[in-house]
């Protein structure tokens, strides 16, 4: 027992040594493959009328002040004061303009890489919350290849940035269930998350509050957790005491995000309450196939923490958003990853099956399906136009990967899903490469 016992304790740490390189590897790779897709062809196009051109006119309006005018305390937009949100965004693009000058690549830039970083986030996330190091893979190559969190966290807007602060404070509440010094994290995140988009942060923060009382109350009454946040949100209270001493009255306290320009590009001023749910339904293919048992995996196992935090992050923003009267799309960004979360430890859960036993026949007729609506654009764009050849070869792309998954699932080949990531990956990055991604 005893030299069984010495050799265990020397394994140890050899195999946490080897763990920690995997995760290492595992980070960096998904960080690289973020980074392409999300700056190819960054600066292709022009800006869009609205929430970009207003980012960049308050971003260059700081950058070309002068240090003493203050405007990066104060910022203003068209030369009035401009205090809708806080601009810790236009602070970072302004510095993009300092190195690179002002232009769609430098303006898109710093959302584009912090947006990117919420890849290797969310591996961090599922590496905290299942025990299997796949299903973390899973979720972050399916939360990668997400055509809204692509398109949206590529343009100089807010919520790209808004979903990678909030992915580092739910990451930073899983660490503190265990070492509470994380806490001071979580009211760090908070902070970047209020200085980028103002009291959204309310919405994400009560996300954390109701899963900590759902599964871990103890850190609610833990006097170090709630040390860390008071410390974590001074710049809050500094920002906004500044504008208040400045300006003599509250700025910046509105709740509801919207941009003004935002309504008048989208026309979404009074949507329904199903609004968002419409919005996952029309844009979260391939991986909406998945729904149903993801879901039946969900409920079966809502005792446990990874379930807890699952469905309060879905359900809590859901709720809160769909209240909201002015829908706008990219409001919906926050709960990708927590989808991405649930199919990927769904997936990893239902591809144990033996090989060759077969899959739903669900799955293997709607990658069929795609298959067939992705063949008829590219045969459509290749009968009734003759200069959209990036468009033919995207949906070709689209309707190959649909083909190839459907037959493997059909044969009951896990190496169904390898190939639906990669051709789903392959597929963004070539639309994200054409003049057709805005």
């Amino acid at each position: 027992m005893q030299e069984g016992s010495f050799i265990w304790t020397h394994l140890e740490p050899q195999h946490r040594v080897v763990e920690k390189k995997i995760d290492w590897l595992w980070l960096i790779g998904l960080l690289l493959a973020a980074v392409i897709l999300f700056t190819i062809n960054l600066g292709g196009l022009p800006l869009q009328d609205g929430d970009e051109a207003t980012v960049a006119q308050v971003a260059e309006e700081i950058w070309q002040a002068t240090a003493d005018s203050l405007r990066w305390l104060y910022p203003t937009l068209g030369g009035k004061p401009y205090h809708h949100t806080p601009p810790l965004m236009h602070w970072l693009i302004a510095w993009a303009y300092s190195l690179g000058g002002v232009n769609e690549w430098t303006t898109r830039l710093p959302g584009a890489i912090l947006t990117a970083t919420s890849v290797p986030l969310l591996y961090c996330i599922g590496r905290e919350i299942f025990r299997q190091r796949g299903a973390a893979i899973y979720s972050s190559l399916i939360y990668l290849t997400m055509l809204p969190v692509v398109r949206y966290g590529r343009l100089a807007i807010l919520d790209g940035v808004v979903v990678s602060f909030l992915m580092l404070m739910m990451w930073f509440v899983l660490r503190s269930r265990r070492d509470l010094r994380y806490s001071l994290g979580v009211g760090i995140s908070f902070s970047l998350i209020c200085l980028t988009q103002g009291m959204t942060g309310i919405y994400l923060g009560a996300i954390v509050l109701v899963f900590l009382y759902w599964d871990t109350p103890r850190l609610l009454n833990c006097y170090y957790f709630w040390m860390g946040i008071f410390i974590g949100c001074l710049p809050i209270f500094f920002w906004y005491g500044f504008q208040l001493w400045n300006y003599g009255y509250p700025l910046g306290l509105d709740v509801n995000t919207s941009l003004p320009q935002s309504q008048t590009i989208t026309n979404s001023n009074l949507e329904t309450p199903w609004y968002y749910l419409l919005e996952i339904c029309k844009w979260t293919w391939p991986w909406l196939i998945f729904l149903p048992q993801t879901l039946r995996i969900i409920w079966e196992n809502n005792n446990l923490s990874w379930a807890k935090l699952l469905i309060t992050w879905c359900g809590v923003y859901l709720l809160i958003i769909s209240l909201i009267s002015v829908k706008l799309p990219w409001y919906i960004l926050p709960i990708y990853p927590s989808l991405a979360l649930a199919f990927g430890f769904g997936l990893t859960e239902m591809t144990n099956i033996p090989l060759f036993s077969g899959y739903p026949r669900a799955w293997v007729t709607s990658l069929a399906m795609l298959a067939v609506v992705a063949s008829a654009g590219s045969i459509y764009f290749t009968w009734r136009t003759v200069d959209k050849v990036e468009l033919q070869i995207i949906f070709a792309a689209v309707a190959l990967t649909m083909t190839l998954a459907a037959i493997l699932a059909e044969r009951g080949d896990r190496q169904f899903l390898r190939i639906l990531i990669w051709g789903s990956y392959i597929s963004l990055f070539l639309l994200m490469k054409s003049n057709y991604w805005i």
